[in-house]
């Protein structure tokens, strides 16, 4: 049986905002942005396909499915841009690792939990054009397959109007990744990036746009897959009622 999804056991909501685009941030954000290229070319094997569907600009939402330590690594380094995203608020005591996502700039965000500030945050990002990704599972895959999606990537979406660009990633579980590098060599990862496409509805539409939306998207990432990858989403139709 699958444990139930993480809730966040800190509360720090004077930490959520849309990070403001200073100077020091933005040289920072390029520095980053290289330093991920460097590191996926050093410890990934990665093959690309679909990078001609990445927009040259946002608004956009990017969507992911999350399976390691690795993903973030893999998709940073095939945009055109350092993006904005939405981060677990844990990472944040997270040593001085938390610290330079902190300075990065991510909207931080409490999983599990009503976090409306993390959601006007992300919507305000939105509205200035910005690419936000997130990854709706909300935590590392536990059997190494899409897991149930959460609604907040819909909610998103449907509240702003905004293009959503699907990423799946197979072969970034940490065991891969770092039982490649304990040989020193660099492990196989395959990214596939979909078409962009819009939710229909509304959010006011209530639950059944959200239900709706969420499958959508969890279905797009699994037709992205290979076939071991989809978890639930295999056969191409959830009962997510």
């Amino acid at each position: 049986m699958i444990p139930p999804k993480p809730v966040s056991e800190v509360w720090r909501p004077e930490l959520v905002r849309l990070p403001r685009l200073t100077l020091p941030r933005r040289a920072f954000r390029a520095f980053s942005y290289g330093l991920i290229k460097l590191v996926s070319r050093i410890c990934l094997n990665l093959r690309a396909e679909g990078l001609e569907n990445i927009p040259r600009r946002g608004p956009l939402l990017i969507v992911m499915n999350h399976l390691g330590d690795a993903d973030v690594v893999a998709v940073i380094s095939c945009l055109p841009w350092a993006p904005d995203a939405l981060g677990k608020i844990e990472l944040y005591d997270f040593g001085l690792l938390g610290k330079l996502i902190h300075f990065y700039g991510v909207i931080w965000l409490h999983r599990g939990r009503p976090d409306t500030r993390a959601m006007r945050a992300a919507l305000k990002g939105l509205a200035e054009g910005r690419a936000i990704v997130i990854a709706p599972e909300g935590r590392y895959s536990l059997t190494g397959a899409l897991e149930q999606g959460t609604e907040g990537a819909a909610f998103l979406a449907l509240k702003a109007g905004v293009p959503i660009l699907p990423i799946a990633i197979a072969g970034t579980e940490n065991e891969n990744v770092y039982g490649h590098m304990k040989k020193l060599r660099r492990a196989p990862v395959l990214l596939k990036v979909g078409a962009p496409f819009k939710l229909a509805g509304a959010v006011g539409a209530r639950r059944e746009a959200l239900s709706a939306g969420t499958h959508r998207i969890m279905q797009a990432l699994a037709d992205l897959l290979p076939r071991d990858y989809r978890g639930i989403y295999a056969s191409g139709f959830w009962d997510h009622e």
